[in-house]
């Protein structure tokens, strides 16, 4: 299992002391301003916009969504997750000596003649793992879509990327979340005109390999149905947003006073603070076997589902959804520890957004 986007940090790090801020939501909603403001920032995406690029993603067994770019000239193709929850794109140096590399395609920069060596180290931390290198600058293809003198890091030594389907990660989420000093790709291409609107979309299928795609520069409307429901971003540096309440059979069950949210296709699971899922996994008289929660798989047509209210919208995830079989167990997708960064967060990753086409507007800063 994924988890990617909970932490990510450069190697310099600074330490400043937090002082909590009312959220855009808040503010709106005092003002009475916040139906307004999400009416006025109305998106007029076109369903004709040649600008629109449709990736394909490959669902490898619905644990990472992963997509082909290429870097340098000539170009050499990687696999990589697209991820929200961080900023840096990277791949392994060919020079790499961890086990992780010695699985996976490696960049080698006397290859190409478009390379450039940046030289400062890096040192990159996630939720499931680490990478150590150095930072290079090269042409990033993405399809059709080119990113000239493109800032990448090269991974030396990695920690937790063993027997992923991925060689690297590109992140998605704003350039707070990145390396100091270098220009996130998607930033790269919007100041290069590659695209008309500053959007991208994901829509995410479950069980086939086929079919999910990443698009930038507008929205397919083919890919969903229904209308658009805006939320604003309540932090800018993650893709974060504030929820309502989450409930089960009516009552609510955490997130009683509202909480927020971290938006994250590099995740594929849901994660909150442990007691409130555990408050979950008691409402689905799930036992915990393994460090795992299971139930019994005939207890799925009987199951309730889990409902999220964002901004006033409810968003359920059926058990059918959150209840994965593996083998002959069927184990819950819910997992807590987000109380270890955060007391009040929540991750919605992939099993969330295999339900709900999702939109990420960066202008408007909304999802």
């Amino acid at each position: 299992l994924v988890l990617l986007g909970l932490v990510a940090l450069s190697e310099c790090i600074v330490i400043l002391p937090l002082k909590k801020m009312k959220t855009l939501r808040e503010t709106l909603r005092e003002k009475n301003l916040l139906n307004n403001f999400l009416e006025e920032q109305a998106y007029r995406l076109s369903k004709n916009d040649s600008k629109i690029t449709v990736h394909p993603l490959r669902n490898y067994l619905d644990t990472a969504y992963v997509g082909n770019i290429t870097i340098g000239t000539p170009p050499q193709e990687f696999r990589v997750v697209f991820d929200t929850g961080s900023a840096n794109l990277w791949v392994p140096c060919i020079t790499c000596t961890s086990p992780a590399c010695y699985t996976h395609k490696t960049f080698n920069p006397q290859n190409s003649s478009s390379f450039r060596e940046v030289g400062s180290p890096i040192t990159i931390f996630y939720g499931s793992g680490i990478i150590q290198g150095f930072l290079g600058s090269d042409t990033v293809r993405i399809g059709n879509l080119v990113s000239p003198e493109q800032s990448f890091g090269l991974s030396l030594e990695e920690y937790g990327f063993d027997s992923l389907p991925f060689d690297g990660i590109l992140g998605l989420a704003f350039p707070a979340m990145g390396i100091e000093d270098t220009i996130p790709i998607f930033d790269n291409l919007w100041s290069h005109g590659a695209f008309s609107e500053p959007v991208f979309a994901f829509y995410l299928n479950t069980n086939k390999p086929e079919g999910s795609v990443v698009m930038f520069g507008g929205v397919d409307h083919r890919y969903y149905k229904g209308e658009l429901n805006w939320i604003p971003v309540s932090q800018t540096s993650h893709w974060q947003i504030s929820m309502n309440n989450i409930s089960m059979n009516g009552t609510v069950t955490a997130c009683s006073c509202g909480c927020e949210a971290l938006v994250d296709t590099g995740t594929s699971l849901i994660y909150g603070p442990t007691k409130l899922v555990t408050n979950i996994h008691k409402l689905m008289n799930a036992r915990l076997e393994n460090s795992e929660y299971v139930v019994s798989c005939d207890a799925v047509k009987t199951l309730p589902p889990v409902i999220f209210n964002i901004n006033g919208i409810d968003y359920p995830l059926r058990p059918q959804a959150y209840i994965i079989k593996i083998q002959n167990n069927c184990r819950s997708v819910f997992q807590g520890g987000t109380e270890n960064s955060s007391l009040n967060t929540w991750i919605l990753g992939d099993i969330f957004l295999r339900q709900y086409f999702s939109v990420f507007d960066r202008k408007n800063r909304r999802i």
